[in-house]
C-alpha cells in the first residue's frame, strides 16, 4: 500500500505534514463506486487556507488542508464512465454531486447532497462536509464524471501546468468576481486585494476587455506585481480618501464596477490601516462604485469568525452601509465560485496563450516539506501564488 503525507492544521499559527491514510474509494462505510483517487500533481495553498491557519475559523485540530488540485488518475471507481485511468485533471475546489437541483441549475458551488451541515462543500475545508484535503500526495475525488475537467493533451497540459493547477479556485474564482461585477469592454473597475484572488481578477478584468484595472492593496510588493501586468494601484496606506486616489487616475471619483477580494480579514485606510475593520471594503467599494454599477464579492465572509474585533463580527454580522448600496441601485453577488461554469472557457483561453495567468499571480513551485513555510511566507504578505508539487513532477 502508497504511503501518503498531507498539510494538517495543528493550531493557530501552526501547521504541519503528517503520514495521513492513504485514500480509498469509500465515503465512511460505504463504497464510493463513483469516484476517484488521484496522484496528486499540484495543490496550491490560497488565502481561504490563511483564515483557518491564523485561527479565525472553527477548524479542528488534525484537519488535512486544500481545496485546489490537480492531478493524474490512478483508480476509478465502476460507476466512473467518461474518466479513466491516466487522465490529467483539474479538480474544482466545489463537491458537487451532479444530481441536486443547484447541480442541475449550474449552482454547484452551493450542491444540496455533500455537506449535511450546509449546502455547499469543499476539500480540506471548516464546516464544507468533512472531505479530506488535497495539500497532499493523494485524495479520494467523489462525483468523478460530473466534477474533473479533463485537460485534452496531457504533455501540452504539463507544460503549462503552472497556469492550468489555477483552474482549481483562484482563476475561476477571480473570474467570477469580475463577470458578477459586470466587467466588459471599456470598464473601469476597481479591485480590493491584490493577493492572489485580486491579481487573478486584475487578470481576468484585462481578459474581459476592462479599459482600466485600478488596484488596492496596503503591501508595496502586491501592487508591484499588479503593476507588472498593467494594472494602475492605489496604496491604502496613504490618507488619501480612496475616491480622491481614483480621481487622480481616471479623472472621476468613481468606478463603473467594483471587486471584494478581501474579505472578512479587512483592515481600514490609511491611518486606520494598521486596525481591523471588517466591514471597510464592504464600505468603500459602495462608496466609489458609480449608481447602477456592480459589486462582485468572492472575498470570504464566516459565519463564524472566534478571533473577529467584536461580538457582532464573531457572528460575521458586520456594519455595513446598505442604505448607500440601496440609493445608489448597486448590485451585490457573494458566496463561493461555481467553477465549472468557467473553468473549460478558462483552460482554452490558458493553451490558447489569451492569458498568463501564473505570472500574473507570480506562481512558486514548492515541495510538500517546504509548504510550512510557504505558509508562513504567504501570511507575510509574500506577492507570491505558493504551488506545492509533492511528487516533483513539474518541470522548471
Amino acid at each position: 500500500m502508497c504511503k501518503n503525507h498531507g498539510v494538517a492544521y495543528v493550531k493557530p499559527g501552526k501547521v504541519e505534514v503528517r503520514e495521513i491514510d492513504y485514500p480509498k474509494l469509500a465515503l465512511g462505510d460505504r463504497q464510493c463506486h463513483h469516484g476517484v483517487i488521484i496522484k496528486i500533481v499540484s495543490t496550491n495553498i490560497c488565502g481561504s487556507d490563511q483564515h483557518m491557519v491564523r485561527g479565525r475559523t472553527t477548524a479542528p485540530e488534525g484537519l488535512i488542508l486544500g481545496h485546489e488540485i490537480t492531478g493524474v488518475v490512478i483508480e476509478a471507481g465502476r460507476d466512473v464512465e467518461f474518466i479513466k485511468e491516466g487522465d490529467l485533471v483539474s479538480v474544482p475546489f466545489n463537491i458537487a454531486c451532479g444530481r441536486c437541483r443547484n447541480c442541475k441549475e449550474g449552482k454547484t458551488g452551493i450542491c444540496l447532497n455533500v455537506n449535511p451541515a450546509r449546502p455547499g462543500a469543499a476539500y480540506g475545508y471548516v464546516d464544507m462536509g468533512g472531505w479530506v484535503g488535497g495539500q497532499a500526495e493523494y485524495v479520494m475525488v467523489p462525483y468523478a464524471d460530473f466534477n474533473l475537467l479533463k485537460f485534452p493533451d496531457p504533455d501540452q497540459a504539463m507544460e503549462k501546468i503552472k497556469d492550468l493547477t489555477l483552474l482549481s479556485d483562484i482563476f475561476p474564482t477571480g473570474y467570477h468576481g469580475a463577470v458578477t461585477a459586470g466587467v466588459g469592454p471599456g470598464a473601469i473597475v476597481y479591485v480590493a486585494g491584490a493577493g492572489p484572488v485580486g491579481l487573478a481578477c486584475a487578470a481576468s478584468c484585462h481578459l474581459l476587455g476592462a479599459a482600466v484595472v485600478i488596484v488596492g492593496d496596503m503591501i508595496p510588493e502586491r501592487l508591484e506585481q499588479a503593476r507588472s501586468f498593467g494594472c494602475e494601484t492605489i496604496d491604502l496606506r496613504n490618507d488619501t480618501p480612496l475616491p480622491d486616489a481614483i480621481a487622480e487616475i481616471v479623472g472621476v471619483p468613481e468606478v463603473d464596477c467594483a471587486v471584494d477580494c478581501v474579505g472578512f480579514e479587512a483592515r481600514g485606510h490609511g491611518a486606520n490601516a494598521d486596525k481591523e475593520m471588517p466591514a471597510t471594503v464592504l464600505n468603500s467599494v459602495m462608496d466609489v462604485t458609480r449608481a447602477g454599477g456592480g459589486i462582485g464579492i468572492p472575498g470570504l465572509y464566516v459565519t463564524g469568525d472566534p478571533g473577529a474585533v467584536d461580538e457582532a463580527a464573531k457572528k460575521g454580522s458586520l456594519s455595513i452601509r446598505l442604505g448607500l448600496g440601496w440609493a445608489k441601485s448597486h448590485s451585490f453577488h457573494t458566496g463561493q465560485c461555481p467553477v465549472m461554469k468557467y473553468h473549460r472557457q478558462l483552460m482554452n483561453a490558458i493553451l490558447y496563450d489569451k492569458v498568463q495567468i501564473a505570472k500574473a499571480v507570480n506562481v512558486q513551485i514548492i515541495s510538500l516539506q517546504d509548504s510550512v513555510q510557504g505558509y508562513k511566507d504567504f501570511d507575510g504578505g509574500a506577492a507570491k501564488k505558493f504551488v506545492i508539487d509533492p511528487h516533483g513532477m513539474i518541470p522548471n
